[in-house]
């Protein structure tokens, strides 16, 4: 397909709407239309004077500045794209992008545009994003401040920075101008979304995870959210400086890492699973073979020897679609040293225990729940959720054979992001499955809107400590501390 065509199709259909066709208005009837008429006689025969004009409104001439701008950009757009060579090669963007500026600059001339010179920039960035990227959502992407943009429909665009929502100015021109930046996204990684399957995760170039739904399930318009992550993921120092965790906390959790326990991530949205997720992936030797398994690919691991597995969605007839629980079952059979499966939503969590039963030690998964408790409760449910009728003592007995430690957090009320437990499975005692916290969050005061408190240990050593020894790792005699 030639670069002529590739951009049209891309491009907003709301190009053709700035200039609409010149309709003549139809003749109203006689008494009807807007043109004066001949005063009415009274009874007494002299004309009833005419009502006073309507003084004009003080917003009047507030609108046509900003349409001519978008107007003129259209214009300018178009001319651009239909002048591009049609053999330019997209990737080589440097290329591209220069090209861009010479013609923008001879048909801004030629145009004789009135532009200051900061609109005049931003024409350009705003007409190379509508070729190049993402359209209006690039500005957002590359701000580094940002950790969630939501699109709600063409006309409200919201996004998150330190925890707290906020309403940009940024909109799009219409439902379809918002349906191509959709299509964008998805293309390149062989998703689809109409009205057949109006939804879709799908992942961008630097792994920010992407949710879209479209009409008729929403009623708003299509519908954009994107979880962003840092172009550098986030480091152990990042995470103590955030006040997510202490030190010790994190030597701990890399201990429990090297020394091959089962870990599960639990938290509610957005409380910064994957994140956590990443961080204990970081903590692996660099001589095991590591598989992970997604939905959508957004692990940034660091390791040389990791294989990505990714989920496949079921095509246009219905068919071919790859769950996660048979991308957990094959994994077994590729000499996995770890397996990472970046969330259990259904039946892959029997298959995943089942791993961390048969010797696949040392592997890791995130779940939503709200407690430590509620994470083993999830598991039991999901279980089910794989078609097994199995009876609840067996299911519980798997859980607690196969998981170690579950490390929870929360997005507070604030926006701050706290590891609020880190909690030992420790086994059954009857029907019940025993679970130790060894770190926990206090909160203590609220100031200012800020929660306050302190992350401590409980004093209470875990059972695994002896497997640390096994495997030569010595931790500080304090680390755990003391309960008074």
């Amino acid at each position: 397909m030639s670069l002529l065509k590739r951009i049209e199709r891309a491009r907003p259909a709301a190009e053709g709407e700035s200039q609409e066709p010149n309709v003549p208005a139809a003749i109203p009837p006689a008494g009807q239309g807007d043109a004066p008429q001949p005063p009415a006689p009274t009874a007494g025969g002299t004309p009833t004077p005419p009502p006073p004009a309507a003084a004009p409104s003080r917003f009047a001439g507030a609108m046509p500045a900003r349409e001519s701008f978008r107007e003129a950009k259209f214009r300018v757009q178009n001319r651009l794209i239909n002048e591009l060579d049609p053999k330019l090669d997209l990737t080589n963007q440097v290329e591209v992008r220069r090209q861009i500026e010479e013609l923008f600059g001879r048909i801004a001339d030629e145009e004789g545009l009135a532009l200051t010179r900061a609109e005049r920039v931003r024409m350009l960035e705003q007409i190379t994003d509508e070729i190049l990227g993402l359209g209006p959502l690039e500005p957002l992407l590359r701000d580094e401040t940002l950790t969630e943009v939501m699109v709600n429909g063409p006309q409200q665009v919201y996004i998150e920075r330190d925890g707290k929502l906020e309403l940009t100015n940024v909109t799009f021109q219409n439902d379809e101008h918002v349906m191509k930046i959709i299509q964008r996204i998805i293309a390149p990684i062989g998703r689809r979304v109409d009205e057949s399957s109006p939804m879709v995760d799908a992942r961008l170039a630097d792994g920010s995870r992407v949710n879209a739904i479209i009409p008729p399930l929403s009623l708003v318009g299509p519908v954009i959210t994107i979880r962003k992550f840092s172009a550098t993921p986030f480091t152990v120092d990042d995470l103590i400086r955030f006040g997510t965790a202490t030190p010790e906390m994190f030597e701990f959790l890399e201990a429990c890492v090297k020394a091959r326990l089962n870990i599960f991530v639990s938290g509610g949205t957005g409380s910064g699973k994957t994140t956590m997720l990443n961080i204990l992936s970081s903590f692996i030797p660099d001589d095991e073979r590591i598989v992970t398994v997604e939905d959508a690919a957004e692990l940034q691991l660091r390791q040389e020897h990791v294989i990505t597995l990714e989920a496949r969605p079921s095509n246009i007839e219905g068919k071919g679609a790859i769950p996660i629980r048979e991308l957990v079952r094959n994994s077994l059979r590729m000499r996995p040293d770890r397996i990472v499966v970046g969330e259990c939503r259904s039946g892959e969590a029997l298959d995943m225990l089942q791993a961390m039963n048969t010797g696949h030690d040392g592997s890791m998964s995130t779940g939503h729940a709200n407690t430590p408790r509620d994470m083993l409760s999830r598991l039991e449910t999901m279980v089910l959720m794989a078609g097994m009728d199995l009876p609840l003592r067996a299911i519980r007995e798997q859980i607690s054979s196969a998981v170690d430690l579950i490390v929870h957090q929360n997005r507070l009320k604030d926006g701050t992001r706290k590891i609020t437990n880190i909690t030992e499975v420790q086994g059954m005692e009857g029907d019940v499955i025993v679970m130790q916290d060894v770190f926990v969050f206090e909160q203590t005061d609220v100031v200012d809107g800020k929660i306050q408190g302190k992350l401590k240990p409980t004093g209470i050593r875990p059972h695994f400590v002896e497997r640390f020894e096994t495997a030569g790792i010595h931790l500080p005699p304090n680390i755990f501390g003391s309960p008074f």
